[in-house]
């Protein structure tokens, strides 16, 4: 069909993704003229009705902009106003947090794998397919989403939309006993996350590569999840960091007129943050365990290839049990459950790793500590550019060894967009809006 002239793809509503979004797609002969993801759900508004609120209650708010990523949410806020505020965690709490954010990266990057990405690989058009023949399979990715989310439930209060996170620290801290069954789900999970690797290193891998630079947090003393600076991997090699308050000087939004979600620029260049962005910047940061799981897996340093970051993916699903795993077996209860965070003029910014990439948060506060501004910049939103790129990529590549038919570049765009895992909710932002009064 490519040699008749120019046509038109749309995918009206796009599977397998969290949140609502479609593709538009122009062809003319072997080339794209334009490749747009288009985030069609309403913006969230979730900027504008922070402000006016007490500096206490962003991490409440904003947990409630993804049901999947919550703790991303929770601690992104808590860590920009704890700096506007100047106030330092003690380190058994700051555990603590990276164990519940452990917890959330086992259920989501589960839930990825399982459910939305492994089927693209085995030839099924839904999990419910895949189950029909690889029943085992589908209850290990249960099994492991269980267990990430049991962790959420004892920490957090509840697995979606943690109730016990807050500024400081944690409403109530667990003792040590009640942390123990933990040990034994975990143990289990460890084994499950091996099966994983096993499973996922198995799935044939077309040829791609990405243009992107790469950017997530970078840590020098572990891999990144809740705390760390923000680094650059140019696709050049290049590396550089910045200060987190330094981020919006780097990173600049820009609506356009096809997405409720704003795009991102990285100094001027596509970016992508995600696994594939923290093992380039941070793989040498993994665990001993989580480094024979890279061996395991054959997974190159450095690597481009937007099909392999499932591989990432189940890499950092050894890592963050065997993680959860070292931090329970080193707990002993914090004297507090909190430390005090008053209320102080200022400005605070946040950054933490979610499971699909970097999360920024920026607040400002007045005497009083009422939040007179915020900023939050997700992960899919910085991400849309690059997947853009991404899709104009595959679909010349396919256009310049054949001939597709629309059905078959409708499947290899939707499985393009899915390396990427996006979560399009998270993503929709608020729209520039112009009142004309008579």
């Amino acid at each position: 069909m490519t040699h008749r002239g120019s046509r038109v793809l749309r995918v009206g509503s796009l599977a397998r993704v969290e949140g609502e979004g479609s593709l538009h797609l122009r062809v003319a002969g072997r080339r794209v003229e334009e490749a747009q993801l288009r985030i069609y759900e309403p913006p969230r508004f979730f900027e504008a009705f922070l402000r006016g609120r007490a500096h206490t209650e962003p991490p409440d708010i904003t947990a409630r902009v993804c049901g999947i990523c919550p703790v991303a949410y929770q601690m992104s806020a808590c860590r920009a106003i704890e700096d506007a505020c100047g106030v330092t965690v003690d380190r058994p709490l700051r555990d603590l947090r990276r164990l519940l954010y452990c917890g959330e990266w086992i259920e989501s990057h589960a839930l990825h794998i399982y459910l939305l990405h492994a089927p693209d690989f085995l030839g099924f058009d839904s999990a419910v397919e895949l189950a029909r023949t690889q029943r085992a399979a589908v209850e290990r990715g249960l099994r492991l989403k269980q267990a990430g989310n049991a962790v959420l439930e004892l920490l957090g209060g509840r697995a979606i939309h943690p109730v016990n996170v807050r500024l400081g620290g944690f409403h109530r801290v667990p003792a040590r006993d009640e942390l123990r069954p933990l040990v034994e789900r975990l143990r289990r999970a460890a084994d499950d996350a091996w099966k994983t690797v096993g499973l996922v290193s198995r799935f044939d891998f077309p040829d791609a590569s990405l243009d992107a630079d790469f950017f997530a947090l970078a840590s020098p003393t572990a891999y990144a999840i809740e705390d760390g600076t923000p680094a650059v991997l140019s696709a050049d090699g290049a590396r550089r960091r910045f200060p987190t308050d330094a981020f919006l000087d780097h990173v600049r939004e820009e609506q356009v007129p096809h997405s409720t979600a704003l795009h991102s620029r990285l100094d001027g260049r596509r970016h992508l943050t995600g696994p594939l962005a923290r093992f380039a910047i941070g793989g040498d940061r993994l665990s001993p365990t989580a480094r024979e799981a890279v061996s395991e897996a054959r997974l190159e340093a450095g690597c481009r290839n937007p099909y392999r970051s499932v591989l990432v993916r189940a890499v950092e699903v050894v890592y963050a049990v065997d993680e959860a795993l070292r931090i329970i077996a080193a707990y002993e209860p914090p004297d507090r459950a909190h430390v005090d965070v008053p209320p102080r003029p200022g400005t605070g910014h946040g950054v933490t790793e979610a499971p699909r990439g970097l999360l920024y948060h920026r607040y400002r506060l007045d005497t009083e500590g009422t939040v007179t501004d915020a900023c939050l910049v997700p992960p899919t939103a910085q991400n849309q550019g690059a997947i853009e790129d991404d899709l104009v990529r595959a679909v010349e590549r396919t256009l310049a060894e054949g001939d597709p038919t629309d059905e078959e570049l409708t499947h290899l765009c939707e499985r393009a967009i899915r390396n990427h895992d996006p979560c399009i909710s998270c993503s929709a932002h608020f729209l520039d809006l112009t009142i004309d009064r008579v």
